[in-house]
């Protein structure tokens, strides 16, 4: 998948009113949705530390402080360098939440979980979970997740992206080429 495509897929999942544009409000309700679906309070420091990462998060990606952020605006920041120096913590903060019994790894359950409070279609997390499944004993390691992600939004190969949007790519880039 090449980068500008990566892109587009993650941007589509980021807006979820499909306008357009992502607001302050889609990219922190990411930690919220993930906290409900984990069961966690908003006292638990893990989702204190989510949310904290998402607000330095988005004052990068919101780099003129409009409220928005475009899909030009996301392509032109998003890369390997703003994942290692901004959206690593997020998604490492992320997965913390989602990793309820705090062993540094995801079950199936708690992939589930994660991936589906961050919008990707459910038919396609078992098959994200398998290739991310390096040792074949049912978890994902953290440090495994992260760098497929990178390798996903980089535009490199990334088996957890290929499986997460295995779906019809022209289905998920619709609502970007209404705008």
């Amino acid at each position: 998948m090449d980068d500008i495509t990566a892109k587009r897929l993650v941007f589509t999942m980021l807006d979820t009113d499909g306008d357009g544009v992502v607001s302050k409000d889609e990219y922190s309700a990411r930690a919220e949705r993930v906290a409900r679906a984990t069961g966690r309070t908003d006292d638990d420091p893990l989702v204190i530390a989510a949310r904290a990462a998402g607000e330095r998060a988005w004052a990068a990606m919101d780099a003129n402080g409009d409220g928005g952020v475009t899909f030009e605006e996301y392509a032109a920041w998003a890369g390997a360098e703003a994942f290692d120096t901004v959206c690593e913590p997020v998604l490492g903060g992320l997965f913390d939440l989602a990793d309820t019994d705090e062993d540094g790894a995801l079950d199936l359950l708690e992939f589930t979980a994660l991936r589906t409070a961050l919008g990707n279609p459910v038919g396609n997390i078992e098959a994200a979970f398998a290739a991310l499944d390096i040792k074949g004993d049912g978890h994902i390691r953290r440090a495994d997740y992260l760098a497929s992600v990178r390798a996903h939004v980089s535009g490199e190969s990334s088996p957890m992206g290929e499986a997460l949007y295995s779906m019809d790519k022209a289905e998920a880039l619709a609502p970007l080429k209404e705008h």
